[in-house]
Order: C-alpha cells, then structure tokens, then sequence
C-alpha cells in the first residue's frame, strides 16, 4: 500500500485546500477560495457539502492524477465528541455525529463527510480523520469557567498546533513532549494553547465562545451586553449565532475577511483599519500573556502560525506585547496539509493504530 497516493482534505471557513502525497511528497496542491457571498448563500455550514465535495471532485478530475491511484483519504477533524488525539476511520457513529455537530457547526464537520463519500467510490481506499478540533487534554482546572452550567470545552486548531509544535521541536533536536510551548493559531479563527510537556493544557474555545475576535468571529464579548441582546428580539438564535461565528471581527468592522486586504487598507493611510488591526493584534497578544500563566511562566517558545502570520505589521505589533515573555517565532501559513497526509501515509504503512470512534 506504500505506493498509493493520499489525499488530504481540509475545508477551512472561507476555502477548501486539497493535497495529494506520494508517500512524503507533496504532488498536488489545491487552495479553493470561497467568497462570503456564496457560502452566505447556504443557511447552514452542513448545507455546504455538496457544494463543497463537487469542487474538489472536479479540481482532481482536471488533475494529472488518477483517482484510482489514492489508497487513503484524510479529512479535517470536526465538532464530534471530545477524543483523544490520534487517527479515526470514518464509520457510521462518526458520520452520525458530524452531520449534527455535536459540539457546533464548522466547516471542518465537511472534511471526514467528504472523504468518506469519495472513498465510496474507490475500491479498496479508505476514509479518515486525525486530530480534529475537539481534541481534549485539558486541565481539570481550566475546565472551570466560573458557573456549573458552563463549562469550559477544548475546540481549537488541534492538527496546526501540534504539527507546528513538533517541526519546532524538530528544528532544535528536542521531542515535542520536551517543552513547554504558546501556540498562537492566526485564521479565519484564533486559538491560543498551552503546550506543557506535549498536552494543550489550556486553550481558548476557538470556535465561538471566547478569546481573540478574528477575522469573521467575535471571541469573548461583554456578557451582560450579550445576554440582554439575545432577549431584545433583534435576532433569533440560529441568526446570532451566525454572527457570532461568521459575521464579527473584520466582516463587522470592516466589511471583509481578508486580513492582506485589510493590511493594504492600513498602509493606505485607513485610520480604522489601522485601529481594528491593531485591537485584533492586541486580544492575540493578551491571550498569549494569559497562557504563559498557565505554564507559570516556564515557557521555552512562542509559536505564531496560520494565514495572518505572512503579515509583518501585524506580527510586529503581537510581538512587541510578548517578547519579554520568550522567544518569539513565526511559522506562516499552516502544516495541516502535511500533518494529515502523514497520518494517512503511517496508516497504509502499518506505523498508526486506527482508532475506533464511538
């Protein structure tokens, strides 16, 4: 099975990146824009799949590549029940439980729906999911949020954190496990996480509830503020949590989810852009400070990764917040693309246990 092709699959909030690997090697790369006009279009993320499935089917269709070649597909993780990190077949409870969300709607409920309908139509291949968002190593401690009702839950860029995490591990001859690590995942959403000793011990709910606004969510917002807007009948509940989710952060302010478009705007002399720019560059930097807290202060590094981190303005401004805190280094864009293919790649090659979802 070492001479199959894998294909990765990774539907973000406002694209769907595919890849194929042959064996290490990266043979085909995808990154497939979507614009807010068009996904605005579908009520529901769930409402996205056919959609988003019939464009990677015909991007591999107009591809040099056989699709009968892929002896495994590995799709994003999503809102599924807490698990522990690893690899998953898809089997029925997993399709199950990303239809619904369990935890939420994401675009990266599509990931493992997606390779298992195109898995259908290989014989022999395999769908799967690795360390999706719902990854869980928490504290016991930072599961208290300050009420019985509402307890803190672990959603966050689990695949680009860990894989970002152990690359610098790498870097300096050291085992991920060995350091003590900060996180800062920069996208369409924003997670911060603590690594102690090879765990995210801490991270803020990426998805919808706290943190960092982004550039489509709102992170943590004044709760007396909230609350008294859920009851003023201005928006139902499926309406306000789109909002929350897609149509905060520079889609509210600024009317866009293109951070580069919003750095141009700033270098243009947009006074507003600038000060948007920089609240987002100032919550990131915030969080970072929070979670060096959780480490005690032992912390060997600072990773910062995902999209926003080709922007030099805006990782200037986080990184003279929290220099004094560690080292600060930046990994732009993500290794997600990898980070699963590699998974698929150890699967056919007999070196990953295939966990059972339940």
């Amino acid at each position: 099975m070492e001479d199959k092709l894998i294909l990765a699959i990774n539907p973000g909030s406002t694209s769907t990146k595919i890849a194929l690997f042959s064996g290490t090697k990266e043979i085909f790369l995808k990154n497939i824009k979507h614009s807010i006009e068009k996904l605005n279009q579908f009520e529901k993320i769930t409402d996205q799949y056919e959609f988003r499935k019939q464009v990677i089917i015909d991007e591999l269709e107009n591809s040099s590549f056989d699709i009968n070649d892929i002896g495994a597909i590995v799709g994003r993780g999503g809102l599924v029940k807490p698990i522990k990190s690893g690899v998953y077949a898809v089997n029925e409870p997993l399709l199950k439980d990303l239809k619904r969300g369990v935890l939420g709607q994401h675009a990266s409920n599509l990931g493992g729906l997606i390779a298992h309908d195109i898995s259908k139509s290989i014989k022999g291949t395999k769908a799967f999911i690795a360390d999706p968002v719902v990854v869980d190593e928490l504290d016991d401690i930072a599961r208290i949020s300050g009420h019985p009702e509402f307890e803190r839950i672990s959603i966050f860029h689990a695949l680009n954190q860990k894989a970002i995490a152990r690359q610098h591990a790498k870097s300096l001859s050291k085992k991920y496990e060995e350091l003590n690590l900060i996180v800062a995942h920069l996208g369409g959403g924003i997670s911060v996480g603590a690594h102690y000793k090879g765990k995210v011990i801490d991270v803020n709910q990426a998805l919808d509830g706290e943190g960092p606004f982004s550039p489509e969510r709102s992170g943590s917002l004044p709760v007396g503020a909230l609350v008294k807007y859920c009851f003023s009948g201005e928006a139902t509940y499926e309406e306000l949590k789109k909002m929350i989710t897609g149509q905060s952060g520079y889609v509210a302010y600024l009317g866009t989810n293109d951070a580069y478009e919003v750095e141009i705007r700033t270098k243009k002399g947009d006074e507003k852009a600038l000060l948007i720019q920089n609240a987002m560059a100032y919550q990131v930097a915030k969080e970072i400070g929070a979670m060096s807290t959780v480490l005690k202060g032992n912390v060997d590094a600072i990773l910062l990764t995902g999209g926003i981190a080709y922007g030099k303005p805006f990782v200037d401004h986080v990184t003279e917040r929290i220099n004094h805190i560690a080292s600060v280094y930046v990994y732009p864009g993500e290794d997600e693309m990898r980070a699963l293919a590699m998974n698929g790649l150890m699967v056919l090659q007999g070196e990953a246990d295939i966990l059972e979802y339940k």
